[in-house]
């Protein structure tokens, strides 16, 4: 039996997935952390990194019950973009700056108008010239640009390369590699700022699904495993980001396929027949493993502004002496929201918990508002908070309905789809598009990039002909809103669309 490893470093946990050759899972771990806001940026230490690493896999050989010697690939994600910047020593410049961030509006409006290409202010691209712009003492002294996952499969392998999808979050790309044209555009600007250094021998090598992204070596291994018991020599897929480990864990990698990876932060993913016909600031373009072009709407907050409400209506449950595991909570939250109103009680929310750039906001607060002649029920307020997580991205899907992008299959993973039913069907109507949940649809992107390292260790043929016989017999459920469900979320997008000007006062305001 094969043993591949997958580990994705998310947004709020580090989840290891061990799998077999046909890859059901069959040990898991997981380690839980936050990002800080420090010095105006949100970030992680790196040694927060190791430390959820090797604690998650720790936890990881526990539930699996053996020894774990040798694995027969590994596979790593993170969440994608954002900046980390090494000097010739490899030493780390700046304080890892996440996806999360708004800081470099300015850098991503010059660049976007320079390279007549949309690029959003997580790329690393725009936080290395937000950085020159800023004239940061730290920029002379770059000579490597990567991402998370692009870092600790560096530091795992010793090889500086980053798989094409996670690669398209640093810069844009055409064929199977960095534009060139565009990478001539930007050095002349950074030039043109006083910086004379050239953008493409800063990033990591761009590889394809399948390609050799080299192995585990001695120092690897025991970053890993501390104890010695993991040796060196396991061969690792290129590293992904969360974005293309989410389309590879739902099969959707061919044309007309996209998927919704719904977490801490969200983004919806369609693989385009062809080019959008305008740039547009709230769709990234990126790619899949296998370098096909992909329309990305990606909105930076999801589900965080749910999980809190959720915490304090476990902590009323405590103060009245009852008990209630969080899992059990959350089903019965989700589900009561199927009794709502029609007008949702005339409530309005938002989850904005940093800035939201689909809908122009550089910073947030959480917000809950109700017309006087609205009725606040529990039904109600759980529907606003799914649909007010909702509610940027379904700004941004608007985008592509204008484009006339086709799509035949959405797939829905991550924890906004473990309640069943409920997840999906709000997601359905927020998407005017049907909602396929698979069995698996809260593994995520570990398995998802378990996957992907499977795939580069059997060597079969194309991605897509090995996802489709992977998911052949896999269990899955399509859920399709009603017209009264998709009235409903028309109704409160009216209100929520209005209220953006409410959210964009109480930012400058509290």
């Amino acid at each position: 039996m094969k043993k591949i490893l997958g580990i994705e470093l998310g947004s709020t946990r580090i989840k290891s997935v061990l799998i077999d050759e046909n890859a059901t899972v069959i040990a898991q771990g997981g380690y839980d952390w936050e990002n800080k806001l420090e010095n105006g940026f949100w970030t992680y230490s790196l040694e927060d990194v190791w430390t959820g690493l090797q604690s998650s896999y720790k936890s990881l050989c526990e539930n699996y019950g053996k020894k774990i010697e040798s694995l027969d690939g590994i596979g790593i994600s993170a969440m994608m973009h954002g900046y980390l910047a090494f000097d010739k020593d490899d030493n780390l410049l700046v304080p890892f700056r996440t996806w999360r961030n708004t800081t470099t509006a300015q850098a991503a409006e010059e660049l976007t108008k320079a390279l007549s290409f949309n690029m959003p202010q997580r790329w690393s691209a725009s936080h290395f010239y937000q950085a020159v712009l800023n004239k940061e003492e730290h920029v002379s002294q770059v000579t490597f640009l990567t991402t998370l996952a692009g870092y600790v499969h560096w530091m795992l392998t010793g090889k500086r390369v980053l798989g094409i999808g996670d690669a398209a979050g640093m810069f844009p790309i055409l064929g199977n590699d960095y534009d060139m044209d565009k990478i001539a555009i930007y050095n002349s600007l950074l030039k043109k700022n006083g910086v004379d250094k050239d953008l493409y021998s800063l990033m990591p090598k761009s590889l394809l699904a399948g390609e050799d992204a080299g192995a585990l070596t001695e120092k690897g291994a025991l970053l890993l495993d501390p104890t010695g018991t993991l040796k060196a020599g396991a061969p690792l897929c290129p590293p992904e980001g969360d974005a293309g480990t989410g389309m590879v864990a739902t099969n959707a990698v061919k044309m007309r396929t996209g998927n919704v990876s719904a977490g801490t932060s969200a983004f919806a993913m369609v693989v385009l027949e062809k080019p959008l016909s305008k740039v547009n600031s709230s769709i990234d373009v990126v790619a899949t493993p296998s370098g096909a072009p992909v329309a990305m709407v990606h909105a930076n907050n999801f589900t965080s502004e749910i999980n809190a409400w959720a915490g304090l209506f476990q902590e009323v449950i405590e103060l009245a002496g009852g008990s209630i595991k969080k899992g059990p909570l959350f089903d019965k939250l989700y589900e009561v929201s199927l009794k709502s109103d029609g007008d949702v009680g005339g409530l309005v929310g938002y989850n904005f918990l940093s800035g939201e750039p689909i809908v122009g906001m550089e910073s947030g607060i959480p917000l809950v508002a109700r017309k006087p002649s609205g009725k606040l029920t529990l039904a109600n307020f759980m529907q606003m908070q799914l649909y007010s997580a909702l509610g940027a991205m379904s700004i941004g899907m608007e985008v592509l309905e204008e484009e006339n992008v086709q799509i035949e299959d959405i797939c829905g993973h991550g924890g906004f789809f473990k309640a069943p039913f409920v997840g999906a069907n709000a997601m359905s109507a927020a998407l005017k598009a049907p909602i396929t949940t698979m069995k698996n649809a809260g593994e995520g992107g570990a398995w998802g990039v378990a996957i992907l390292a499977l795939y580069r260790a059997l060597n079969n043929g194309t991605l897509e002909d090995f996802l489709d016989k992977l998911f052949a017999s896999c269990e899955k459920e399509t859920v399709v809103a009603t017209n009264e469900e998709r009235a409903k979320f028309q109704s409160f997008m009216k209100d929520y669309k209005a209220g953006l000007a409410v959210e964009e006062k109480a930012t400058k305001v509290l």
